[in-house]
């Protein structure tokens, strides 16, 4: 890697937060390790000994290895996220059996709690709407759609929810969706898209390293309590991550909004006359890219190649008959240079 294509890793600002959870890692091990971890009784005056003792060379090294470090675990970022979501292998099957159930529980919880009571007053509607509102975000419609973890719930009401009301399926529209959105919107989904990722690996690099610090200071007596700070750190950034994920969600859900009919008009399909019309066509698009099912579409190309190919031709021959009048100096009126050429 060059130095070059060191700086162009590091342009852009969601790729240097994508960083610093793997450079704090680091650093937070090696000071466990300069402290005296393992083998011996840790001691914070050991740690600052070596620290000051390293050189400026020393220094640049080892900030080097973790940008280093941290740019190749960035390709990671979409593992890091489905393992979030409860995308966990076979083996661990009880596991996400067991943990599905209780998020199941948690829906059925929070939809008791959304219903409206006795109390019918505009401000208990208005708080009956909120919550069903967020129980919309958190969780899927199917219960069968229920994932292991809060996360992949929150991603998977997107999934289902964005688009659905016109016919889209989000899953298989998304990718050709997203290059049509506006500068505005599009700024607004990658900002929530890089707050999710940077909090999920923000997530996933505490636990690894809470991990390895029980696994270094094991025998160091209360020393082990360290782990505390990591393990703290990979909660609340879970939190934030899942808190992100139903913005992400709700930004996702707006620019199909906005954006829609630009995805039919760069597929050359005929704008709806109404929502019915819309639901048909989306839901045949949908199936298509999503099982390959053959849609029958009519479509819609505008104006005739060869009506611009005549309108072209009239405006370069009406030019043409300006120009030679401008010089040949006529002072005839240029009325007729006006007129079609047939």
């Amino acid at each position: 890697m060059t130095g070059t294509d060191l700086l162009e890793a590091l342009s852009t600002r969601g790729r240097v937060v994508s960083l610093l959870p793997v450079v704090a890692a680091g650093l937070f091990i090696t000071l466990i390790v300069a402290a005296g971890a393992p083998g011996a009784e840790p001691s914070l005056h050991r740690a600052w000994q070596a620290l000051r003792g390293l050189s400026a060379g020393q220094v640049l090294l080892l900030t080097l290895a973790l940008v280093v470090v941290a740019l190749l675990l960035d390709p990671l970022q979409l593992r890091l996220v489905r393992l979030l979501e409860g995308y966990w292998p076979a083996r661990l099957a009880i596991v996400a059996r067991w943990s599905r159930e209780r998020q199941g529980k948690r829906c059925e919880r929070a939809a008791k709690a959304a219903k409206i009571g006795d109390d019918v007053s505009p401000r208990a509607i208005q708080e009956a709407g909120a919550r069903v509102a967020r129980l919309q975000r958190r969780f899927p419609d199917d219960p069968d759609a229920i994932r292991p973890t809060a996360l992949g719930n929150a991603l998977t009401a997107m999934e289902t929810r964005a688009g659905q009301q016109y016919g889209w399926d989000a899953v298989v529209a998304w990718p050709r969706l997203y290059p049509l959105l506006s500068p505005g919107v599009r700024a607004v989904v990658d900002g929530q898209r890089d707050r999710l990722d940077a909090l999920a690996r923000l997530a996933t690099i505490s636990a690894a390293t809470a991990l390895l610090t029980i696994a270094l200071l094991a025998g160091s007596g209360w020393w082990v309590l360290v782990a505390a700070i990591p393990v703290a750190v990979a909660g609340l950034a879970y939190s934030g991550a899942v808190q992100s994920a139903m913005s992400y969600g709700e930004a996702v859900t707006v620019a199909f909004d906005l954006h829609r009919f630009d995805l039919l008009t760069q597929l050359h399909l005929p704008l709806p006359a109404d929502i019915g019309q819309e639901r048909k066509i989306a839901s045949q698009v949908s199936l298509m890219w999503r099982q390959g099912v053959p849609a029958p579409l009519s479509y819609d190309h505008g104006p005739a190649p060869e009506a611009g190919r005549v309108l072209t031709r009239d405006l370069l021959a009406r030019v043409r008959c300006l120009a030679s009048a401008h010089r040949a100096g006529s002072d005839r009126p240029l009325a007729g240079a006006m007129r079609p050429v047939s």
